[in-house]
């Protein structure tokens, strides 16, 4: 079924009971299984429930408030070169200019938290996309995946906005990794979506298994690769609950899960491809919009400059669980003891060796 997503999405978070946990306040667990669930209902649908969430959970963070009734927030944070947001001071007002490519929901959105250029430092907006000064630009979408989310410009002259956190802030906290977790687990649940076609497959109407051996052979190596990948956000929910403010192990920790993620969302895409032929492509809409969508969804991921990014953040790990502790490092002992020597104080377990 084909649905109007931000609609929908709209629904959701304002005439539901929706309560979704915030990061790293012991229930990341079930805020992980609840993005995953809405993007296994629908891709878009959940994309922009997600970016909402989001919007939330970094008004929590940095400015101690929350979204409010009747709104459904974008986080539009885009930085290419071209074009930008520039934001101005004057007369006890900010004001935003320039215009926001990449804005999922642009015409659907009431509210939006967005990053602008004041002077050389980046600073976040909350901004009330309701006022004349801005206006959404819907065209320019070429592509099938996630045109459901209505994702295009936003273009702003002189919006009144006002600041959120300080110059860097949006980009230093923790909450940003918790973040891109969960991005992480959209993608999940939009790989378990593309996989239902295979699921079904396989199901005579009584129940009963009726497939051949390649294509039990497709099933067995997807169904294997979800459940690496729910144990894989599970074990980021642990570390993000245990140190809710360690920034670096949130970076590791979203670099790692959006990695592996994102190589079982490529994986189940073309397994399922494999496995059941192009019928599905050219004959069941819902399926091929979520095959489409999905494969938009995950190049939000920056692909092999992430993996770039990890592989530093390893080496500085590695180099870190090599130091040895400040006692054992000559000229640097432990002072208080009688006798003149030195205590060893054993070093904590990295968090991320714990995961």
């Amino acid at each position: 079924m084909i649905v109007d997503a931000p609609a929908l999405a709209y629904r959701i978070v304002n005439e539901g009971a929706l309560d979704v946990p915030l990061p790293g306040r012991g229930e990341t667990a079930i805020r992980l299984r609840t993005l995953a669930d809405f993007c296994h209902r629908d891709i878009s649908v959940g994309r922009l429930v997600e970016a909402h969430l989001d919007a939330d959970a970094i008004l929590a963070e940095i400015a101690g408030e929350r979204v409010g009734p009747d709104e459904l927030w974008g986080v539009w944070a885009a930085e290419p070169p071209e074009p930008r947001v520039s934001a101005e001071y004057g007369s006890g007002r900010w004001l935003l200019s320039g215009a926001k490519p990449w804005c999922s929901g642009v015409a659907a959105c009431t509210h939006a938290l967005v990053t602008a250029n004041h002077g050389s430092h980046r600073r976040l907006f909350a901004i009330d996309l309701r006022q004349p000064a801005v206006r959404a630009e819907r065209g320019g979408w070429a592509a099938a995946g996630m045109r459901g989310t209505e994702t295009g410009s936003a273009r702003f002259d002189r919006a009144l906005a006002r600041p959120i956190g300080e110059p860097g802030q949006y980009l230093s906290r923790p909450g940003f990794w918790h973040g891109g977790i969960g991005v992480a687990a959209c993608w999940l649940g939009g790989a378990r979506k593309v996989a239902g076609a295979l699921y079904q497959r396989t199901q005579r109407p009584n129940g009963d298994h009726h497939a051949d051996d390649l294509t039990l052979m497709h099933l067995g190596a997807v169904d294997a690769m979800l459940a690496g990948g729910r144990s894989m956000l599970e074990q980021a929910a642990i570390a993000v609950d245990a140190a809710p403010k360690d920034a670096a192990a949130a970076r590791l920790t979203a670099h790692q899960v959006r990695w592996g993620v994102e190589q079982i969302a490529t994986a189940v895409i073309d397994r399922v491809n494999r496995a059941l032929g192009p019928g599905p492509l050219v004959h069941d809409r819902e399926h091929s919009r979520a095959v489409a969508d999905l494969a938009v969804y995950i190049r939000q991921s920056h692909a092999d400059r992430d993996l770039v990014e990890l592989g530093r953040l390893a080496v500085e790990r590695h180099s870190s669980d090599e130091q040895p502790p400040s006692s054992m490092v000559p000229g640097n002992p432990v002072p208080g003891n009688s006798d003149g020597t030195s205590t060893v104080v054993p070093r904590p377990i990295p968090a991320e060796i714990l995961r």
